[in-house]
């Protein structure tokens, strides 16, 4: 079904870090170049070497596309859309992937637009490791959201949600997420630091723990992460020891929950 929806007229609204990345997986996956169009009004280096080696068109096409995907800054939703709105024709599927920008949002500034999908992507998009929550309106037929949801699949998981209602709870762990693993990293070099490891030690023995730990849960997607986390652990060792502290009432679980809830409502006020 992919390469079905490969071959769909697609205008990319946006190529920087997140649309060039998009880009990027599409033409890996073998979308049909010559149905690919960008719009990005300061293209890098990298972008137009792109576009002469791959084949696909830096300009707006001459006809609306059967698909249109945003990937612009959402502040600039609004200077864009004039120049947008002629290719959002009622047959065209639009796919948004700006942050804080909700349905509603999108419809009132491109009203030819019947078919909306909102997806709220993550940075490991980039190397194709990434998962987005999607969530479309009622307009959009199953066939758009199959397209949608190959479009988005190039790049890792997809996740449909019920409503959109959900999307700002999806932001808060899997949008933002990959910040709070970042952290985790310098919070474990800077304590092997405190604890007399050379600090570039530290950071290589942190980093590679938090990747190979993630590939875990990769390969072992039958197990939870409960029972991976027990298999590590020894009834006494130094684990159960640090889990003491980590599983505390006023440890790791409260406080991951208060920032989780803290990036949902900031994604509401966005939206609103």
């Amino acid at each position: 079904m992919e390469a079905d929806h490969f071959k769909e007229s697609l205008l990319l609204a946006g190529a920087g870090k997140m649309g060039g990345a998009l880009l990027r997986a599409w033409l890996d996956q073998g979308y049909d170049p010559r149905k690919i169009n960008v719009i990005e009004p300061n293209p890098s280096p990298d972008l137009i070497a792109l576009a002469q080696a791959q084949g696909f068109a830096l300009q707006a096409p001459s006809r609306p596309p059967e698909i249109l995907v945003l990937a612009i800054k959402p502040q600039s939703l609004d200077e864009a859309a004039a120049g947008l709105a002629s290719f959002a024709s009622r047959g065209t599927l639009l796919v948004s992937v700006l942050a804080g920008k909700t349905i509603a949002n999108l419809s009132a500034k491109l009203p030819q637009a019947r078919a909306i999908v909102r997806a709220m992507p993550n940075l490991p998009v980039s190397v194709g490791r990434g998962i987005t929550a999607l969530a479309a309106n009622a307009a959009a037929t199953p066939a758009q959201r199959e397209a949608a949801e190959a479009l988005l699949a190039a790049s890792g998981g997809v996740e449909w949600l019920a409503s959109e209602d959900l999307i700002d709870a999806a932001t808060a762990v899997s949008g933002s997420g990959p910040a709070y693993v970042f952290y985790l990293s310098e919070c474990l070099a800077k304590a092997g630091a405190d604890l007399g490891l050379p600090e570039d030690v530290a950071a290589r023995l942190a980093r590679a723990t938090v990747e190979g730990s993630g590939e875990l849960l990769f390969r072992r997607a039958g197990s939870t992460p409960a029972e991976l986390r027990e298999s590590v652990t020894s009834r006494g060792g130094t684990t159960a020891a640090a889990l003491e502290v980590l599983m505390a009432p006023d440890g790791l679980a409260p406080l991951i929950a208060r920032a989780v809830q803290a990036a949902k409502q900031r994604a509401g006020q966005l939206s609103g």
